[in-house]
This record gives structure tokens, sequence and C-alpha cells, in this order.
């Protein structure tokens, strides 16, 4: 297994997350108007989500970055989330009422055992590690965000993908009354993403049920949600409801929306503009105003861990 070793920015003490804070599950709670609605419906949340006591001591995964961590209300106030607003600050307002369980999800395509499983059928708590990632969004800024998940590759084994299965297929809910944003034509409903095989058999991408500690606010892709960390963010879909296995290469929803602009790989690549500004440096979320961006890395900084995927390939014709 590779690990990734990297030097720590130059961080005030003032702008890392106490440790009290991040230990803390009921001060988690208060921080955030979702958060706080699970822990007073905390009758109504299934097993795996009440008992959530001993993720807060959880191993740190080798995988993870020696980055300093966001804040709790940088990652949760600042949010890319369409299905509940396109600004920054719509999703958590508007997904306070969402209530994201039961919850399924639907395995179609190329494989053995496909079906609907209940969300419960994912949880294994021994599976379950603290994953402490980048997070780099097309549009210029990143944070370091501490999530609890399991790894994608040993859920997608157990589905036992045949060999015609190129590629894997992700589907957000789609369901206008709990997700208002989808009521406007901003985007192709529902949100579809996909990875190549590979890709998704690599051992850096998650399948990511909370963060912090806990279980994931709504606004940050409850209840379950995918990280691929050496992509760009959207390329990691929130709230799944369907897994597809496929030959072809999925049509996916910002791909479709502007083919120039974004395409199906994605990756974090600074040499590769974004046709309306470059994607050279970007802005740390939570740092001062006063500070430079800093340059951004191939891959995110993850690059002893995929660079071999695309080996030989022209990484500006597959953007």
């Amino acid at each position: 297994m590779s690990i990734i070793i990297n030097k720590s920015p130059d961080v005030l003490s003032s702008e890392i997350t106490p440790k009290s804070v991040y230990l803390d599950r009921r001060k988690f709670m208060q921080q955030s108007i979702a958060a706080s609605l699970l822990l007073s419906a905390d009758a109504m949340l299934p097993a795996w989500a009440k008992n959530t006591a001993k993720w807060q001591s959880l191993q740190k995964s080798p995988l993870s970055t020696s980055d300093t961590v966001n804040s709790l209300e940088d990652i949760t106030s600042y949010n890319n989330f369409y299905e509940f607003g396109t600004g920054k600050e719509d999703p958590h307002k508007n997904a306070t009422a969402f209530n994201p369980h039961p919850w399924s999800i639907t395995v179609e395509g190329e494989c053995s055992k496909t079906g609907v499983y209940d969300l419960e059928d994912f949880i294994k708590p021994d599976a379950l590690e603290e994953r402490i990632y980048r997070l780099r969004c097309v549009e210029g800024w990143s944070m370091v965000i501490p999530w609890v998940g399991f790894s994608l590759a040993d859920m997608l084994k157990k589905f036992e993908p045949n060999s015609k299965a190129k590629y894997v297929e992700f589907t957000t809910l789609l369901d206008k009354s709990r997700m208002p944003g989808q009521q406007r034509r901003v985007l192709h409903w529902p949100y579809v993403e996909g990875l190549r095989i590979d890709e998704a058999m690599n051992e850096l991408p998650i399948m990511a049920l909370g963060l912090y500690g806990d279980v994931l606010p709504n606004q940050n892709g409850a209840p379950i949600r995918l990280v691929v960390p050496w992509k760009y963010g959207f390329k990691s879909i929130k709230s799944i409801v369907k897994i597809r296995f496929s030959e072809t290469q999925p049509v996916t929803t910002w791909n479709r929306t502007a083919p120039a602009e974004y395409g199906f790989y994605s990756n974090v690549n600074p040499t590769v503009d974004h046709p309306r500004w470059s994607q050279k440096k970007e802005r740390v979320i939570g740092q001062p105003f006063w500070k430079p961006k800093r340059e951004t890395q191939m891959f995110n900084g993850y690059s002893d861990q995929v660079a071999h995927l695309y080996r030989g390939m022209d990484l500006r014709e597959n953007f």
C-alpha cells in the first residue's frame, strides 16, 4: 500500500480545528443546523446511524493526507450540491428538511449480483475507517475533509462484475419534492457520474457515510456519497441511489451539460485550464483572504497512487 506523506502548510493555531470539537459529538451537532436536526430526530435513525460514538476513535488510514483539516463550519456551510441550490450556502439552508432514512441502492448491469440493497447491507463496522482527503473543486477552491467510510473497491467486488464491466455509473436520487433544486433546469436530472472500472477499483476511492466522526450532514451528500480525491469535486457524486456496471462509457451530467468544459475523466490537472479560468492555483477555504493562492498539484497530490492509470493517455484530450 502506498502512503501519502505531505508537508503541512503554515497554518495559525487559531485556524486548526480544536481537538475537543473534533471528538465531541454533541459539539459537532451544535455546529450544523442539519446535523442538529439529526440529533433531535435520533429515534428515527437506523441503528448504524445512532451508534457513531465509536467512529470518533477510528484509526486514521495511512492513505490520509497530513494537511490541516478544515473546520466543521467550513465543510458544512460551503458546498456544491445543485439538488439543493446553486449557491454555495444554498445546500446548508435548503437541505435541513431532507430525510435520508430509510435508503436503498439499486445495482444493475454487468455483474452477477444485481438487485435492490438496503443501505444497512453496506454498513460493516469493522470496515469503516477515517480517511483525510483533499477536495479540489473545478472553480478553484479546496478543502481537507476527515471522511468516515469504506473502500469503494471492496463494495463493488461483492457484486461480482463480469468481464464486460468496463465502467461504473452512479446516480443521485431524483425527487423534486425533497430536493428543490431539481425543480430548476440548471442540469439534466438525475445527476449521473462515472468511473472507469480500474479507477473505481483503485485503493483511494471511498463510499463515505460520515465526516468528523459522525453521520453525513444532508448538505454533504447524506446518507452515502462517493469520494474520489484525485478528481475535481463534482465527480464525487452525492446521495447515491443506483450503481450500474457498463461496457460503455456513461453519459455523465456535467459532460453532457458542457462537454467543452467538463470531460469524463476530470482529473485535477494544473496544466489543463478550464476554458473560462486557470487551474494552476487554488484558494484554500478557511485561510485568511490575504494569504496567496497555492499551486495546484497534479492529480491533487495523489500521483503516486493513480498516475499509472493514465499512462500513455493524452491528458489534454482526455481531460
